[in-house]
């Protein structure tokens, strides 16, 4: 199951994104200029059922559906760098029934999915080729799994493409495989797939018959439209649909570009009648158009002696920067303002809106401004601004005004914090978000949900301590199409997730967490809680959390310890009997190797008391959309765990910016599970420091 939070505001905004071209690189030979690129048949780029060395530029997304009689592929193609492209796909094989048993999923057709992954391993030079080399359906039961070499050399308006494959693409085996003679355990491949499916089978990667492919696509003088022809490897003698008739090794189709669309049309086996549609967006350029005040201009002259409006600065800072103001304090030359960023994600631009404020409505006489960032209750972030610095570097008095050159973001100095007594927070508050839960591939039908809205409330008894809870409203489901509440599978570990559907449709109206929290700052840079109650939708108990998170540093280290109990499905209050420790060592490292990209290392014990790592990666683009994926390994073994071998998953986090015609902060995340068991399953914390400490050194924002 996968569940999407979304703020109940962005139902009543634009959801329209607008994309910008990508900046192409500049070439300086016209044998170096790239070809136009298009997705083939099985999602990535490449011909028609043939890859190629081919990338699209850094951050392209493209979203495919292709149909070829006996397939219907849905596909998702993201280039995380200029290097790599990676794609998940789910095919439909019409031929054959996902199951025999018509009460487990009646007369739907097969669903099968996949993941690819291409690198790139020698760019195009002005004799060489492009080359990559890549594995398609890499883990799982591998219906079309393959890997390949790949070159590609462009010749005016013709792209030619020569590579060798092995696996579904080689199964014609036109060649001897050329590492059959390196050693003979490549001479054969092994059949059926390891563990329980899901996993990587490195035992078969280059083994077995191989066969070359080739293709050309040439680029029309009508700019819109590309032609393509390829000869393959694969005779489909072995394939998942059956036996396949193949009458030519010769596909042909072409592709119209129209907007950020492709279609395409191809001919394949000299007996099939393909099409496609393909919609792509670049996550690096990918924008809203935004509704904001223009930035405050500052005077050639700036006289003000003294503060003449008390009510102006805290509406400016509001309204200007989204900066909601909670006391300021000012002394002999500083002064000091404490609040919350609460709209303008990007900290450059807040920081630069707040100094253009306090420049016009604070006395000339300030030399520094002090911006004390909380989030919540804890103070986090102490921004230093140089006045007379920030002023002249935005009145743009040189040509290498430096307005960031300004300013240094640090830990709040606790004589700055000492300065003034924080207002009381302490009182009620609460929120709505709308939330989405889906499933893809179920027995019942391919595509599953529910839809509602979280209604949280709170009330803060200090500022250290509040009761917070969450209720879930269900408005819309099919999720009434469950012929099962619980898989048959049988393996020793205890049910901690796979009740998962009895939770989901246990009550219109639900309580999602109910809990007491106490959150601070213990030491410099090092930050607690502790909490207890209703925590999630499947545990209650306690449990408490330290982290150690510097400003601006790439690494972030802590760890949490809760003991839980498992709680009734049956009604919003009884638990079952089903005890544990769990908790993990927490590391939170951004390498600078790989530029805008997090790693994230979860280890410990996990809820069904196995013990191992969780490792999430996730790369951050321009626009602030994050790509992401995990994978937690632990010491349950593949027969344990049961189908799909391991826990994984993907997602995309998503800034509400970018739905939103006013700047503002905050995001949702679409995760994508391909089948979660009980193994490798952590608790949902319902608050964590990680997330709370956002702005000491921000990725997702």
């Amino acid at each position: 199951m996968n569940v999407v939070r979304i703020p109940f505001c962005l139902s009543l905004i634009s959801a329209a994104l607008y994309t910008m071209p990508a900046k192409a690189e500049q070439r300086q030979s016209w044998q170096l200029q790239p070809a136009g690129v298009s997705q083939m048949a099985h999602g990535g780029v490449g011909l028609i059922q043939t890859p190629t060395a081919r990338m699209a530029p850094a951050g392209d997304l493209s979203i495919n559906y292709t149909d070829n009689e006996e397939y219907r592929l849905w596909s998702v193609s993201i280039q995380l760098f200029d290097w790599m492209e990676s794609t998940v796909r789910y095919t439909d094989v019409r031929t054959r029934l996902y199951s025999a048993d018509p009460g487990f999923s009646g007369d739907q057709t097969l669903k099968d999915k996949g993941i690819d992954v291409k690198f790139r391993l020698l760019e195009e030079s002005t004799y060489l080729p492009q080359v990559s080399a890549g594995f398609r359906d890499f883990g799982g039961t591998g219906f079309f799994e393959s890997e390949f070499i790949s070159l590609s050399k462009k010749w005016h308006n013709l792209d030619f493409h020569l590579g060798i494959g092995w696996g579904y693409l080689g199964t014609g085996g036109n060649i001897d495989n050329p590492f059959c003679q390196l050693k003979d355990s490549f001479c054969e491949r092994p059949r059926g797939f390891a563990g329980q499916g899901g996993k990587i089978d490195y035992n078969r990667f280059f083994k077995g018959p191989a066969s070359l492919f080739a293709g050309v696509e040439y680029q029309t003088p009508w700019q819109p439209l590309r032609l393509k022809l390829e000869y393959e490897g694969n005779d489909y003698s072995n394939d998942r649909a059956g036996d396949l008739q193949q009458d030519s090794n010769w596909n042909f189709g072409a592709v119209y570009q129209w907007g950020n669309f492709n279609f395409d049309l191809n001919y394949q086996r000299g007996n099939t009648l393909g099409f496609g549609v393909h919609y792509k967006l670049n996550l690096h350029s990918a924008s809203q158009l935004k509704i904001k005040p223009a930035p405050r201009q500052l005077p050639e002259q700036i006289e003000r002696t003294e503060i003449t409006d008390r009510d102006a600065l805290p509406q400016a800072l509001y309204s200007e920067a989204g900066f909601v103001l909670q006391t300021a304090h000012m002394t002999d030359d500083e002064f000091v303002i404490y609040g919350q960023q609460v709209a303008y994600r990007d900290g450059a631009e807040a920081v630069e809106r707040i100094g253009r404020i306090l420049a016009t409505e604070v006395p000339a006489y300030i030399k520094r401004y002090r911006i004390v960032n909380y989030g919540g209750n804890l103070p986090l972030v102490e921004t230093v601004v140089d006045a007379e610095q920030f002023i002249a570097a935005a009145r743009y008095d040189s040509l290498d005004a430096d307005i960031s050159s300004t300013y240094v973001r640090q830990r709040p100095e606790q004589h700055t914090l000492d300065l003034t007594a924080q207002p009381a927070q302490t009182g009620f508050y609460s929120g709505l978000e709308t939330f989405w839960i889906q499933t893809f591939g179920g027995p019942e039908a391919f595509y599953m949900y529910q839809g509602g809205v979280f209604a949280s409330a709170g009330y803060r008894l200090s500022s250290n301590l509040s009761v917070n809870g969450t209720a879930k409203l269900t408005l819309l489901e099919n999720f009434d199409k469950f012929n099962f509440k619980v898989d048959s599978q049988a393996t020793p570990l205890p049910r901690v997730r796979t009740y998962i559907r009895e939770y989901v449709t246990g009550s219109t109206v639900s309580m999602e967490n109910l809990y007491l929290q106490w959150q601070d700052q213990i030491a410099p840079d090092v930050y607690a809680q502790a909490y207890g109650g209703y925590l999630e939708t499947m545990f209650g108990g306690v449990g408490g959390e330290v982290l150690y998170r510097p400003v601006d540093s790439n690494l972030a280290i802590g760890f949490d310890i809760n003991y839980v109990q498992q709680r009734s499905y049956e009604n919003d209050f009884d638990f079952f009997d089903y005890k544990t420790f769990t908790g993990h060592v927490n590391v939170y490292w951004k390498p600078e190797f790989l530029p805008d990209t997090q790693l994230t290392f979860n280890i410990g014990q996990f809820l069904a008391k196995d013990k191992g790592v969780n490792i999430d990666f996730a790369k951050r683009f321009d626009s602030g959309i994050v790509v992401g994926a995990y994978a937690a390994i632990t010491n349950v073994s593949a027969e344990e765990y049961g189908e799909g071998s391991f826990t994984k998953g993907f997602y995309l986090s998503i800034p509400f910016d970018l739905f939103s015609l006013r700047p503002s902060k905050g995001r949702g995340r679409l995760p994508w599970i391909p089948i979660a068991r009980d193994g490798g399953q952590p608790l949902n914390r319902p608050a964590t420091l990680i997330d709370a400490t956002e702005q000491r050194s921000p990725f997702y924002d």
